[in-house]
């Protein structure tokens, strides 16, 4: 999860998501062919919860984006519940979103953009997600994947191939910190898929959320900025400040916002951890 416009426009959204809809085509596993045989783009599918295109929020350049429905963790900032269950999202086949951003294939390009897969985790629809990263590559589009690189055991070989940049999301440090945040797991995973991405030369985007009185701490802050710093192929930072832009969704779902009396952090903050990542001669933004 990362922090982008609450609502992406002209896509094939569900209606009310959560427990209980109706109103979203239900969307279970990737699909499957018998034993040992490849499905074509026309037969694979994957849970698709709507796309968008944006300038400059998902990677380089004009991107044509694409969010996957199915999310493992539970983070408190999100904004995004209605991305959490595979079942928000709709059954599309790799062809159908190829066909969706064909249309858009010299606009991105001329705009020295490309495509990026988000969610929602990408990773939790892997055979989906390499496909269309693959299908992308061929064209010559500049890909990137979103993650948080809970699930990077996911992501074969062959899917990283067809990736030309990462954005990791790093969501804390401080084992007790990541657990608040998250509700689940540990930041291992991720530390482990982006140490496995900077031996392969992969570029990688870290993003980090800044929540006044959740993931500010100096040490925490620390913790990431280090981790960052000792990985080679780290070419940008991203300090995302925390927003309630998503809180009408959680109402929407019946669900209450975790941070709802939480305050964007200030400038003097903002500053501070940024001046943190800067100070390991990271480029931060």
């Amino acid at each position: 999860m990362t922090v982008r416009p609450p609502s992406p426009p002209g896509s094939p959204r569900p209606g009310r998501t959560g427990a209980g809809s109706a109103a979203a085509t239900p969307a279970g596993t990737e699909r499957s062919g018998p034993a040992g045989a490849e499905l074509t783009g026309a037969e694979l599918t994957g849970a698709v919860h709507s796309w968008d295109v944006s300038v400059g929020v998902d990677g380089p350049g004009t991107r044509f984006v694409a969010f996957l429905a199915g999310c493992p963790l539970r983070c408190r900032y999100c904004h995004s519940p209605d991305t959490w269950y595979r079942r928000s999202g709709r059954h599309r086949t790799v062809d159908d979103l190829m066909t969706e951003i064909e249309r858009y294939r010299r606009f991105i390009s001329v705009a020295g953009g490309g495509v990026t897969l988000s969610g929602g985790e990408p990773l939790m629809q892997p055979r989906f997600t390499g496909e269309v990263l693959r299908r992308c590559h061929a064209l010559g589009l500049h890909t990137a994947l979103d993650s948080s690189g809970f699930l990077g055991v996911r992501a074969d070989d062959a899917l990283l191939d067809a990736t030309d940049l990462v954005l990791l999301d790093v969501k804390s440090w401080d084992p007790a910190t990541y657990r608040r945040v998250t509700r689940t797991g540990t930041v291992a995973p991720t530390l482990r898929f982006g140490r496995r991405l900077a031996e392969r030369g992969t570029p990688i985007w870290i993003r980090f959320v800044l929540v006044p009185g959740l993931t500010d701490a100096v040490e925490n802050v620390a913790g990431v900025a280090d981790f960052a710093a000792g990985l080679a192929t780290v070419q940008r930072v991203e300090v995302l400040p925390f927003h309630r832009l998503g809180a009408h969704k959680y109402a929407e779902l019946g669900l209450t916002f975790p941070l709802a009396d939480t305050t964007p952090p200030g400038p003097e903050l903002l500053a501070r951890v940024r001046a943190q990542f800067a100070e390991r001669a990271l480029t931060v933004y």
